[in-house]
């Protein structure tokens, strides 16, 4: 299998204008392709903004609603496949029709969903007022040879999720987020160890500066297997790249014997 050349795009866009923030998805998208990238990765509520209160309920879309449908010809138009997060409208048919969920959908180079993700651990007041939490742990999707997981932010933090993940053999999980100060040690160091102590490319992909009263960090990485950070965003709008290498992947999860080595018999007290 050949590397997948992967793009993280570090920008808040505009919160609130979804028509901005398609225009500035399309650009990263051409950027990217130009270079070779197979994946181009957006941040948490990337298509609305993040602090924008009831507008989050105004600006809901089902998984495939218009936007969807204009990412998954921007994504067709250049050949590679995007993650965006978005805030979703559940289904007319589901129990709740009126939940709307912090989600993140990966779309194919060829304008098809592959994966659409509803974040299960929502963070502080404002998420829990706004949002309803997924219900799923693992989402995965194929893609050139690798398995991919999804997560949003706050699920990260959480060992269980990353570790659920590897069990399910994610090769590359996704991480759109909104990490905001002061908790950029995330970003520094959760990171690169969950990569590490999982044996999986990790990619956590942020939004930056000031929006209403958050200070997002910015900080975007991409961290391989051997917990070594790949690339590394600053504090302002980037699109950083980076290679997920599964040869290297292979050789990583032979040379390390963490999940081999587990005795899940003794862990029976961490679900009660």
């Amino acid at each position: 299998m050949t590397s997948l050349h992967t793009a993280l795009l570090q920008s808040s866009g505009r919160p609130g204008d979804v028509a901005h923030n398609l225009r500035v998805l399309d650009d990263a998208a051409r950027e990217a392709a130009a270079t070779g990238a197979g994946l181009l990765a957006c941040p948490e509520l990337f298509l609305t903004g993040y602090a924008i209160g009831a507008d989050v309920h105004r600006l809901a879309e089902s998984a495939d609603g218009d936007s969807a449908r204009a990412i998954g010809k921007i994504a067709a138009e250049h050949g590679i496949t995007v993650l965006y997060g978005y805030p979703e409208r559940a289904a007319q048919d589901e129990t709740d029709s009126a939940a709307v969920y912090n989600s993140a959908q990966l779309i194919g180079p060829d304008g098809r969903r592959l994966a659409n993700y509803r974040k299960t651990h929502l963070f502080g007041c404002f998420e829990h007022e706004w949002f309803t939490p997924g219900e799923r742990a693992v989402v995965q999707a194929e893609l050139d040879g690798l398995r991919i997981g999804l997560l949003i932010c706050y699920d990260v933090e959480f060992p269980e999720n990353v570790r659920a993940h590897a069990l399910a053999g994610t090769d590359l999980l996704l991480v759109p987020t909104a990490q905001m100060h002061p908790f950029q040690f995330v970003a520094e160091s959760v990171i690169p160890v969950r990569a590490f102590e999982n044996q999986m490319y990790l990619a956590y992909i942020n939004r930056v500066g000031a929006e209403g009263e958050f200070e997002f960090v910015g900080l975007s990485c991409l961290a391989g297997p051997d917990g070594v950070v790949r690339t590394r965003a600053g504090r302002t709008e980037q699109l950083v790249r980076a290679e997920v290498d599964p040869a290297f992947l292979k050789q990583s999860r032979a040379d390390n014997p963490y999940l081999h080595d587990r005795r899940p018999e003794l862990y029976g007290p961490l679900t009660r």
